[in-house]
């Protein structure tokens, strides 16, 4: 068991992210001793498109398309004459660099061909590479794969590079960036070596509780520090759901009774025509849905039909689906001209529409109305006002990319913290000292499969399907 404590000890002073990187060595993608490459910039014309390689052979295919027996100095870029192996046909004049593992962004070493970006350039280059014997295409996320199994990144960066690819909104961007530069690994690290640290002295005692050379109170400071992470964790999974808006998107729901301009809001607020406009009552009968970038964050925004007791059936559905929009799909409302609703979990905000037919002197007081805001989807006057409450409703929803700790964007992160947390309530030194050792293993468990040690096949497998081919 001594034994057992100098290991554990070990592994607190080397960090998780190489005992997660031991773990993970058999998660590399089938044939990872071949040497891939892929176009990695974008699809169709383009004045540059790179082309990487990675793996033992990229030295070899850069001599071989460059005819060039010396390599270029390391991470400087070169011009080359690229040609066809078979031919010997001129194929580009480009750039390469030139990237020997290990100070590269897979590990391995690495080439990037700068090339025109013509299609007939780039299928040329690629035919070039494949000519080449050990070179294969790669698959898709094979190349963020390769980084993951050899220490690069860890399973949570790997994350915050996928959103970082996708994000589409400022505030998308932001927090991926975050997560990329590895803010919640760290975060996890710091807590896992906490458990590492209590579990090396609840098994000291243990072994050596009768022992004069043991510290006194080791327990009772490790007690300390596992309940004072139980708070942290706590507090983290309340906010858990806010990560999640803010990579999948919150809803906006405007509602209302007819003829109020929600359609003219809705178009206002999405800058194109989504909504038909008319004086006629009753003109949206369905939920009609448009994702925006709304103030920063990505958004659902839903125009609904007019509130009201629908003279037809097909306008009825409508009213119906409105109110059920409101009831599950809302969660900031912008509400044109109705009350709060009734359900404590939305948010309201309210707004008067055609503040452009007011006197010049303004609406006067108004004791009984709520707190509003006034609009002219006609002038757009208001709308600035309008577009900062809503970014305030929205941080306030999704959580502020910039401030704060990082968030948790997937259920994947909310089912480890939450199974740390469940096995640190077994916790219970005073009772019975293995299984308070126990619950700090299983605990620390969760906290290491979270940035990538332990993880399963399957699990790395849906991770990585959802990069494109070259990343």
């Amino acid at each position: 068991m001594w034994r057992g404590l100098w290991t554990l000890a070990a592994q607190a002073a080397r960090g998780p992210r190489r005992l997660c990187t031991r773990r993970s060595s058999g998660a590399a993608a089938p044939g990872s001793g071949a040497t891939i490459f892929a176009l990695s910039s974008g699809q169709g014309r383009c004045g540059i498109a790179v082309i990487r390689t990675s793996g033992p052979s990229s030295g070899h295919a850069l001599r071989i398309l460059t005819a060039a027996g010396d390599l270029p100095p390391a991470r400087h870029a070169s011009l080359r004459l690229l040609s066809d192996p078979r031919s010997g046909e001129p194929l580009d004049r480009a750039l390469v660099l030139w990237f020997p593992g290990p100070r590269s962004f897979t590990g391995e070493d690495c080439v990037e061909f700068h090339v025109h970006g013509g299609p007939a350039v780039v299928s040329g280059v690629l035919q070039a590479l494949g000519s080449v014997p050990g070179l294969r295409p790669a698959e898709a996320g094979e190349f963020t794969r390769r980084a993951f199994a050899n220490g690069k990144l860890n399973l949570t960066e790997v994350e915050g590079l996928a959103d970082l690819i996708h994000a589409e909104t400022e505030a998308q961007r932001r927090q991926a960036l975050r997560q990329l530069d590895g803010e919640l690994g760290h975060l996890c690290r710091g807590w896992a070596e906490t458990l590492t640290k209590a579990l090396a002295h609840v098994e000291a005692y243990i072994d050596f509780g009768e022992d004069d050379n043991l510290e006194e109170g080791v327990l009772e400071q490790a007690d300390i520090e596992v309940r004072a992470l139980e708070v942290a964790l706590g507090a983290h999974l309340r906010d858990a759901r806010r990560g999640q808006r803010l990579r999948s998107g919150a809803h906006v729901v405007v509602t209302g009774p007819p003829n109020a301009g929600k359609s003219s809001l809705v178009n206002l607020l999405s800058r194109k025509p989504v909504s038909i406009v008319s004086p006629e009552p009753g003109t949206t009968r369905d939920v009609l849905e448009t994702p925006v970038d709304l103030a920063g964050f990505p958004v659902l925004l839903s125009d609904t039909a007019g509130l009201r007791e629908g003279v037809g059936p097909v306008e009825q559905e409508g009213v119906r689906r409105a109110r059920e929009s409101c009831n599950f799909l809302a969660t900031v409302v912008a509400s044109v001209g109705a009350r709060s609703p009734s359900d404590s979990s939305q948010r309201l905000l309210l707004v008067l529409n055609k503040s452009d037919l007011l006197s010049p002197e303004g609406p006067g007081p108004r004791p009984d109305l709520p707190p509003h805001l006034l609009l002219s989807c006609l002038t757009g006057e208001g709308l600035d006002g309008l577009l900062e409450a809503l970014r305030k409703e929205l941080a306030a929803v999704c959580g502020d990319p910039s401030t704060g700790s990082p968030l948790l964007t997937r259920a994947r992160h909310q089912h480890h913290l939450q199974g740390c947390l469940d096995a640190l309530s077994h916790y219970k030194p005073s009772k019975d000292l293995a299984l308070a050792a126990e619950a700090l293993r299983v605990a620390r468990g969760h906290l290491t499969r979270l940035t990538g040690g332990g993880g399963t096949e399957e699990i790395l497998d849906i991770i990585f399907r959802d990069f494109c081919v070259g990343k």
